[in-house]
């Protein structure tokens, strides 16, 4: 039996599915889980942002990227605590979420991952990759995927 499981969401109606999925495994296995998101990485400032003043600071992009992140976070905290499993929440800003999921499972010493695939497929799975294939390539970490 897992007892510590992450689980990656990015807040989407698939992603839903694994988090239901791993909150249900942990309540009947009594086990905590770690639910986590990936937000994009700061981007320096173009010269053109620069001169009218768009740009973001490096502060004003960690701040709106921890919102980004409660806003995602947040309602699946919620149906944890509703199912009175334990749970922490974490994010990372990460350009690479299939690393930043295998990073994030390693720190918080999970035993398994349970997260969704999205199912692209043809120019869409070239153009956007996969972020599940990525975990399951990279990680020695038990993954359960969900459709």
């Amino acid at each position: 039996m897992y007892k510590h499981i992450l689980i990656p969401t990015d807040g989407s109606e698939t992603a839903d599915k694994a988090v239901d999925a791993g909150i249900e495994y942990a309540r009947e296995a009594k086990a905590r889980i770690t639910l986590f998101s990936a937000v994009p990485e700061f981007q320096p400032p173009s010269a053109a942002d620069l001169m009218t003043q768009r740009g973001l600071s490096i502060e004003e992009h960690d701040r709106r990227s921890h919102e980004k992140a409660r806003e995602i976070l947040e309602p699946a905290a919620g149906w944890a605590r509703a199912a009175g499993v334990e749970f922490d929440t974490d994010y990372a800003q990460s350009d690479h979420p299939s690393r930043a999921i295998i990073e994030a499972a390693k720190r918080h010493g999970c035993d398994a991952i349970f997260m969704a695939s999205h199912g692209r497929q043809g120019l869409a799975k070239l153009w956007h990759g996969s972020e599940t294939i990525a975990v399951l390539t990279h990680s020695d970490i038990p993954t359960l995927v969900l459709r």
